[in-house]
């Protein structure tokens, strides 16, 4: 009897390659490799190990995407798909909205990603308002990093485990560790 897969693991593996590699893992397969970003990819992956099938890729609404490559810089101006760049302008401009502690991150992004793809996209200043609100919740609950952030997990576990290492000493368990989770990823996407 053939062992049942645990797709939380197999995510968990998964995290542990590039995005490179991610792709090369769905071309491998014969799939898209069209993605928002490296937690999609792992998405695609993982649905396609359980199902067999490709996962429709997400739309983003037109009333979500910019008809023109520029917007004006102001509160009340809506952020929309294909304007929101993390610039100089864009960093001064919150900045002064929000204050000196104002730096982009990914929680902002993702934050922005959702409300593109319900076709609600923010203004400049309810992103502001997000923004300062999750900078409030992580001083209180630190966020762990994102599933896909392996490296930055790894090495946090790694040192608090074993606080006199050496930099070298990581990167060496780190690429050991990479291997063969790859490997084990590699195997059941394949079935072999």
């Amino acid at each position: 009897m053939k062992p049942e897969i645990d797709f939380e693991e197999l995510q968990e593996w998964l995290s542990y390659m590039h995005v490179a590699e991610l792709k090369d893992e769905l071309k491998a397969l014969n799939l898209s490799t069209k993605a928002f970003n490296k937690k999609e990819l792992i998405e695609r992956l993982v649905h396609y190990a359980k199902t067999g099938k490709e996962l429709p890729h997400k739309q983003i609404p037109e009333i979500s995407k910019a008809k023109s490559k520029t917007t004006k810089l102001e509160p009340q101006s809506l952020i929309l798909y294909g304007t929101y760049k993390n610039d100089l302008a864009t960093r001064q401009f919150f900045k002064k909205i929000i204050g000196d502690h104002f730096h982009f991150t990914a929680s902002g992004i993702d934050w922005l990603r959702e409300k593109w793809l319900l076709g609600n996209p923010p203004t400049y200043a309810e992103f502001a308002k997000e923004w300062q609100t999750e900078y409030e919740r992580n001083k209180i609950h630190k966020k762990a990093p994102k599933q896909e952030w392996a490296f930055i997990r790894f090495s946090q576990k790694f040192i608090k485990e074993n606080p006199n290492t050496s930099k070298q000493e990581l990167i060496e368990q780190w690429d050991k560790e990479r291997l063969i989770l790859i490997d084990k990823a590699r195997k059941i996407l394949r079935k072999k």
